[in-house]
């Protein structure tokens, strides 16, 4: 088959074109249209059809976008809009040539944006940056592992390395990634998780004992009540729609707290039902409360006020006091507590009218089964963990936790970024972790804690951590302080990246730079013992397995576990007791020892070929055990705070446009909110672009309010009268992290604050870039809505043969 594929060229902002009001349902027709086509288009009909209809069923793959978790009886068509746009960008038979890296230096690709970067295809050889040197060279497989290894063996101290790891990671090679780094001697193991859940995982343990959710997948279709908070299921994880919508259907009430009204929330066309194709679908939010920035705690605190104030009214029909009694500590004092809480302030913090909250904790009140779910909207405040301690503590108190149809439900970004900290990508496991895992392999693991992704930009910047090793993602564009994360950077020996396509983490590089291509999740891994499976861990602490189920777009792509297991065995063999040869031949072998290291994954190789996987034990939810100090929850007294903005400011959040996946731009469209041919948008109640004097499509410079002496703004962006609470604007990430201060953190989770920034705007006197510039953020390319154009200059290849020749 002949395809010609369209050029990708950098969009000019001036084309940029705003709808007059966003969209007021999600999916439906143009979902399927907006999956299919770009699949259909860049992978044929054979790939498309390995690939979507194999996306998520037992005998699968999981999808590679969000961790969203699978149904018991699979539909043929197991996927949604944002999945289907991962596996095309992934799966895709687009490589990159090696007169590619010849051709182009690393300083002109830098001037490209991310996306243009991720449409030149698939890296199929590992490539190399010398020191002093401005272009990658392909390098053998051989001499990449020498090179890290030499590097990693100079060093002074192992901690002088930081590991890095994105959530798409799976069990396997997480398992084998944290024991490579702590072979080598170190605990400096950022994640993607220290930037998103971190929040969710402290204030959890800390109440509960456990930092993972405590409902199955079942209990969101029974639960009477949903409050949905700080998230955007239609464009992050859009799967989670069928179920609120199964909810609505079995007379559940949705609630959603957020300060931008989302499509998806308002009314969602399931496509594969009638009604949501030919008819009017489903009213998803019964209420909507559209909360400022920040306000959630308060409001949180306000409905457990009231739920106190009816039980004071109605002695013991309000409160489960068997369950409270005989389970839970600190009820007096949150008592004494709330009780005082002021209403001015909660009016205030939360910018909502005093009948919606009333109506809210009446609706609580009448409900017997409730899950309160959140996302990053949440965790990404300054009192995130606070926050989410308020989330307990109102499900508590109506016995809303370890009962079907009710509890707590982080929903995780990353495909298995819940199964990589269980597996031990966490920069402070508990000692039984450690015990266990040096046990097994005869070796001390370092006990002093490592760094996170926080604390490692600030190592590397200071030159103390001086080389970097990423498994996966673009850490360079994901963390907060652009600017400054770029210095540290540039600042280490030597950055090394396992990676499947290019992205700004390739090109912000330290002194000497590898990339290592791997292969993708979609693709049938063979080694030495026959084909291989991964596993991965879902939202709901399902543990299932994946298997890859197209051939690779060239054969000399290794593995992530190859890929780690040869680096440790340039840079540590001999130092512990590890068959890294056998691991790269069997992953069966990982998988025994994980069971031996890993609590609850014992007996691994066989639970893991039952249908369907297995699913961890849970304490709270399934026998209402809590892993705490006392052995009971915690109700915890948390002081009210929330972020007051000087006169003649707003509070930003960041956030993703519908054609993005993290990092990872899909297309320079965002049709919920009628945005078409540009990311350069600031989104700002009318009401407040006339109080500050701006005007709707005027351009602006955004710049960042803080006591620091940096100056951190976005120039030339174009406000867009948009109906987000007063007092606060969002703008697109990762381009805002550029206003995020690096020391800007929530309280103890130490994630970036990106949904509280502060700032103020300038008239503009700057024409919108036409390149990437770090102090402007990226200039994103030209496309139509279902993306995925192809660089002419890459090579499309229809087969793996094809692209091995």
């Amino acid at each position: 088959m002949t395809r010609k594929e369209p050029r990708v060229e950098e969009v000019d902002e001036k084309d940029l074109k705003v709808e007059k009001r966003p969209k007021e349902w999600a999916a439906g027709l143009p979902g399927v249209y907006y999956s299919m086509k770009p699949a259909l288009e860049h992978m044929g009909v054979e790939r498309t059809l390995k690939t979507v209809l194999k996306m998520n069923h037992k005998d699968g793959f999981d999808c590679p976008s969000c961790a969203w978790p699978d149904p018991h009886k699979r539909k043929t068509f197991e996927f949604c809009e944002n999945g289907a746009k991962a596996v095309t960008w992934e799966a895709a038979p687009v490589v990159i040539s090696s007169d590619f890296w010849a051709e182009n230096s690393i300083s002109d690709l830098r001037s490209h944006s991310d996306y243009w970067l991720g449409m030149q295809g698939r890296i199929v050889e590992p490539v190399y940056k010398p020191a002093g040197e401005d272009h990658y060279r392909p390098v053998s497989w051989d001499e990449a592992f020498e090179i890290v290894g030499n590097k990693l063996k100079s060093l002074d101290s192992p901690d002088e390395a930081a590991f890095y790891t994105s959530g798409r990671t799976s069990n396997e090679a997480a398992f084998l990634y944290q024991l490579f780094a702590r072979g080598f001697g170190t605990n400096n193991l950022p994640d993607c998780s220290n930037m998103c859940h971190e929040s969710s995982g402290w204030a959890m343990g800390q109440t509960i004992g456990i930092g993972k959710a405590t409902v199955t997948f079942d209990d969101y279709q029974n639960a009477d009540l949903i409050m949905v908070m700080g998230q955007n299921p239609g464009t992050n994880h859009p799967r989670m729609l069928t179920e609120l919508e199964a909810c609505k259907r079995n007379g559940g009430q949705i609630v959603a707290v957020n300060p931008l009204p989302e499509a998806s929330l308002k009314r969602y066309k399931n496509p594969q039902l009638v009604r949501g194709v030919i008819g009017k679908g489903t009213e998803i939010a019964d209420q909507f409360l559209q909360i400022r920035l920040g306000g959630d705690m308060a409001l949180l605190q306000a409905v457990s006020k009231r739920v106190f104030e009816a039980e004071a009214k109605n002695p013991g029909t309000v409160l489960d006091h068997a369950f409270l009694e005989e389970h839970c500590e600190g009820l007096d004092e949150l008592r004494e507590y709330l009780l005082k809480l002021d209403d001015a302030t909660v009016l205030e913090a939360t910018g909502l009218r005093m009948e919606e909250i009333d109506e809210l904790a009446a609706r609580y009140l009448a409900a017997d089964k409730v899950i309160i779910t959140w996302a990053m909207g949440i965790t990404q405040q300054k009192k995130g963990v606070a926050t989410i301690k308020e989330m307990i503590n109102l499900l508590l108190l109506r016995g809303n936790i370890g009962k079907p149809g009710a509890g707590a439900s982080p929903i995780r970004g990353h495909s298995n970024v819940q199964g990589d900290r269980t597996m031990g990508i966490w920069e402070q496991m508990p000692p039984t972790f450690m015990d266990a895992l040096g046990k097994e392999f005869g070796f001390e693991p370092p006990r002093e804690h490592g760094a996170d992704a926080v604390e490692s930009i600030k190592r590397m910047r200071d030159g103390e951590v001086k080389v970097l090793v990423a498994l996966g993602g673009n850490l360079v564009a994901a963390i907060s302080d652009t600017q400054v994360a770029e210095k540290a950077f540039e600042n280490t020996d030597m950055t090394v990246q396992i990676s499947i396509k290019l992205n700004r983490s390739h090109l912000v590089t330290g002194k000497e730079a590898l990339i290592l291509p791997c292969k993708g999740r979609t693709e049938i891994d063979r080694q030495e013992t026959g084909v291989q499976f991964v596993s991965v861990e879902d939202t709901v602490c399902a543990v299932h397995p994946s298997w890859g189920s197209v051939e690779p777009v060239s054969e000399n792509l290794l593995s992530e576990p190859a890929i780690i297991s040869r680096l440790a065995r340039a840079s540590i063999d001999g130092k512990i007791d590890a068959d890294w040869e056998g691991f790269e031949k069997d992953y069966d072998l990982i998988r025994e020892h994980i069971s031996h290291v890993v609590e609850g994954c014992e007996d691994y190789n066989r639970k893991i070929r039952q249908e369907g996987g297995f699913i961890l034990a849970n304490g709270p939810r399934d026998s209402r055990t809590f892993n705490t100090p006392t052995g009971k929850a915690v109700l915890t007294v948390n002081d009210l705070e929330y972020l007051e903005r000087p006169e003649g400011t707003l509070i930003l959040q960041s956030l993703r446009a519908h054609d993005q996946w993290n990092t990872t731009i899909y297309s320079n469209n965002d049709r919920y909110r009628g945005i078409k041919k540009g990311r350069h948008v600031v989104f700002i109640n009318p009401e407040d672009i006339a109080e500050l004097g701006l005007k709707d499509g005027q351009n602006v410079d955004i710049h960042g309010v803080y006591d620091d002496g940096v100056q951190r703004v976005l120039r030339a962006y174009r406000v867009v009268s948009y109906p987000t609470a007063r007092g606060c604007a969002a703008s697109y990430y990762p381009e805002a992290n550029v206003l995020v201060p690096l020391d800007e953190v929530a309280q103890g989770s130490n994630t970036p604050t990106s949904k509280q920034i502060i700032v103020r705007f300038e008239p503009s006197t700057h024409t919108p870039p036409s390149e990437y510039d770090a102090a402007a953020t990226a200039q994103e390319p030209d496309a139509e809505a279902d993306g995925f154009p192809v660089a002419a200059d890459a090579t499309p290849v229809k087969n793996a043969e094809a692209a091995n020749a």
